[in-house]
């Protein structure tokens, strides 16, 4: 049997450390995306395996206060593996090293959480309603927030969720109005995925679930008794079009092309809400970058199979973020009057597509010499792979920068290591 043990500061007090990993969405917040497979059935201080592939894995948490401030958590984990002592001596090497991995994970994810949420302290926790919430950012977020103490109500096209959630459908158009009231803040993320070939009929239904969802939101909102004090709705740098090397802050003019006219589409449809009143802000997303989906959950596989390639000539301007920050951009905004409007939640530095596919062809330990010329891009992929993958935009987060917000990840290495775990 082996023994792992990781201890590290957390800058809050023990009393706050510890009802953050007793809510229940802290499990998923602590969960790589590169491991699903441990099930551990939890005690009050004592997690055993329920499900997985070690013969025995019993894991020990501790909270000790360092101070009025501060605290540590303290993790031990006893773990064997199956099979006889002397055939699992390597094998338990490689999994401790892996469990080193894991739970550096955990104590980094715990560190930036509670530092996020502890930034708002003195402030009431909020009831969010959030609509996507299945989606990736949207799991995220549900999960982030409520590890954090937030209320969340889930807006879903399920008529029998249950007690939490509130039934809507943007087509016909319906919603549970009365459900929303008092809510203190919306937060929008439904729409269409916009992956898959853009045939006419798909691009309608792009831009239709984008108008009607965003519409039904809003007029929703500014028809109540007791409105939420603001709305923050996802938009995308597609706004922009493509833009080559020019410098682009929220104060840019529209560009051209499909998701240009997409994003100009969503976000006046919040047109409504403004005019009763509330704060609305537009959290212009740059390409999420996160392990468990997304733009390079999609890209892994060529990378790990050392089939990577740039597109095109590769000179073209990536603004990324990583998802944590795409998640304290959004509690910011929920909180800080300041921000209204656009707001662009990208990385501080954009990067060219050569230098992302070269750094996360780094990161992975796997080389990266091909390239997908334009041509057989746009041949293979139509429209959607000229927009997403051929077009350049070289966002800068000037309102975030300005309302003082600090990135945890600023760096583009930084960023993919943290989530894939290297």
């Amino acid at each position: 049997m082996a023994v792992f043990e990781k201890r590290s500061v957390m800058p809050v007090p023990v009393d706050e450390l510890y009802a953050w990993h007793a809510r229940a969405a802290a499990g998923e917040r602590l969960t790589p995306p590169w491991r699903r497979r441990v099930t551990e059935r939890s005690g009050r201080s004592i997690d055993v395996q329920a499900q997985g592939p070690f013969a025995r894995w019993e894991h020990r948490h501790r909270f000790m206060p360092q101070g009025d401030d501060a605290s540590v958590l303290d993790d031990q984990v006893d773990f064997a593996l199956p099979g006889p002592e002397s055939a699992t001596r390597w094998a338990e090497s490689v999994a401790r090293r892996r469990v080193g991995r894991l739970f550096a994970f955990r104590h980094r994810r715990t560190r930036d959480d509670l530092s996020r949420h502890a930034l708002y302290r003195e402030n009431p926790r909020l009831r969010v309603a959030i609509t996507g919430g299945s989606g990736f950012i949207g799991r995220a977020l549900t999960a982030f927030l409520s590890a954090g103490g937030h209320d969340v109500v889930r807006v879903t096209r399920r008529r029998d969720a249950g007690p939490g959630w509130v039934h809507w459908d943007p087509a016909t158009p319906a919603i549970d109005a009365a459900a929303l009231e008092g809510v203190d803040a919306v937060v929008h993320l439904a729409g269409a995925s916009i992956a898959g070939l853009w045939t006419p009929a798909r691009r309608r239904e792009i831009i239709a679930s984008r108008r009607q969802g965003t519409d039904l939101i809003a007029r929703t909102v500014a028809g109540l008794e007791r409105p939420p004090r603001v709305i923050v709705s996802a938009s995308a740098v597609g706004w922009y079009g493509s833009r080559g090397g020019e410098a682009l802050s929220e104060d840019s003019p529209p560009g051209d092309g499909f998701l240009a006219e997409v994003c100009k589409v969503w976000e006046d449809a919040l047109e409504p809400a403004r005019e009763a009143g509330v704060r609305v802000v537009v959290t212009r997303f740059g390409l999420v970058l996160g392990g468990a989906g997304g733009l390079l959950a999609a890209m892994l596989p060529a990378f790990k199979l050392a089939v990577g390639a740039r597109f095109g000539d590769g000179d073209q301007w990536m603004s990324w973020v990583a998802v944590d920050d795409v998640l304290g951009a959004i509690l910011t905004a929920l909180y800080d009057t300041s921000l209204e409007g656009p707001v662009n939640v990208t990385a501080p530095r954009a990067v060219t597509n050569r230098e992302f596919t070269a750094t996360l062809a780094r990161v992975l330990r796997r080389p990266a010499l091909l390239a997908a010329p334009r041509a057989v891009v746009e041949r293979g992929l139509g429209e959607m792979g000229r927009d997403l993958l051929l077009t350049s935009q070289r966002v800068t987060p000037a309102r975030l920068t300005a309302a003082g917000f600090t990135w945890l990840f600023p760096d583009l290495e930084g960023a993919l290591r943290f989530e894939l775990g290297r």
